[in-house]
């Protein structure tokens, strides 16, 4: 599979990625080594987690999605063949958040041992942190890269202007610079992505991965109606997708699905991977099925006709 390199690093990585958030929260350690197994074997190899998957579960404190991961690392043997991508800075506790530099330290060293390797090829910011100065954190950064702790630092849930502060704040103290923005994208939650943060990664050579790519299932087609909420835990979430807009964007996406032969999470996730500014979109998979839905993406060409029907539909 042709790999796309992330950014101006070094990381090659296949057009899509495996979202963590599920691993420990939704599927068990069994369940989760299965569907790893099948991701990488298909040829892909970009892995999401963070410090805080998931410890929004009753009974978990964050760091689930990690240690499972780091099992499956451990007893495949692989670790040079995959590319880990976590994060740090999600509040875990109210005194365990941020990007202050002593925090970053201690959180990257029970990332590191609960995925049970030595280095962390992306370590992304996971929430913006206005109190902490760019310097502090990207400094912190510096430190872990020349270490060997790190590979290269990415950015998640950040305003434009302030990626564009932080870009110029690596320039002017020689660090490091966020090789990858990880922003909520996908069909229909479009505009703020493409209004200001999309041009400035296309300018600053930034690679995209996108979460949500399927719009918490809603862009699978599996939920067109409010009676279709209770199929899945994350089903309460799409409610917002249920309008004018949002059928219409299925409508366009079921008609270039039989054209293909294919479904409609297929087509989204080929509309993502045929955007220039997307290195690999973010999507999870609770079972093999759904998995193998999900990769079959990669091979999906969409034409440019199919391209600007999806645009059409899924105008803001």
């Amino acid at each position: 599979m042709k790999k796309r390199t992330l950014g101006k690093s070094r990381l090659e990585v296949a057009p899509l990625a495996f979202g963590g958030n599920v691993f420990g929260w939704t599927i068990d350690e069994k369940t989760s080594f299965q569907l790893l197994d099948a991701f990488t074997e298909s040829g892909f190899n970009l892995i999401d987690t963070a410090d805080g998957y998931s410890v929004w579960v009753p009974g978990n404190n964050g760091g689930e999605s990690e240690t499972i991961i780091g099992n499956w690392l451990k007893s495949r043997g692989n670790r040079d063949k995959v590319v880990i991508a976590t994060k740090v800075g999600w509040e875990i506790a109210p005194n365990k958040k941020g990007l202050k530099r002593d925090y970053i330290f201690e959180r990257v060293e029970e990332s590191l041992r609960r995925l049970q390797t030595d280095f962390i090829d992306l370590y992304q910011s996971h929430v913006d942190d206005a109190s902490t100065p760019f310097e502090e954190t990207l400094e912190a950064y510096d430190r872990l890269i020349k270490a060997g702790k790190v590979r290269a630092i990415g950015a998640s849930n950040i305003k434009a202007d302030r990626l564009k502060q932080a870009l110029e704040t690596s320039q002017q103290h020689n660090l490091p610079i966020y090789q990858s923005l990880q922003p909520e994208y996908n069909l229909y939650s479009r505009q703020e992505f493409e209004a200001d943060l999309e041009p400035l990664c296309l300018e600053a050579g930034i690679g995209v991965i996108n979460y949500y790519a399927l719009a918490s299932g809603f862009l699978t087609g599996k939920y067109r109606s409010e009676e279709d909420l209770n199929k899945s835990q994350r089903g309460g979430g799409v409610k917002r997708f249920l309008n004018e807009r949002g059928f219409g964007i299925l409508n366009a996406l079921d008609e270039i699905a039989a054209k293909h032969n294919a479904n409609p999470a297929q087509v989204s996730l080929a509309w993502l991977m045929a955007r220039p500014s997307i290195t690999a979109p973010i999507a999870s998979a609770t079972s093999l099925e759904q998995l193998e839905d999900l990769t079959r993406a990669a091979q999906l060409e969409l034409s440019h006709e199919d391209i600007a029907a999806l645009d059409q539909a899924s105008a803001y």
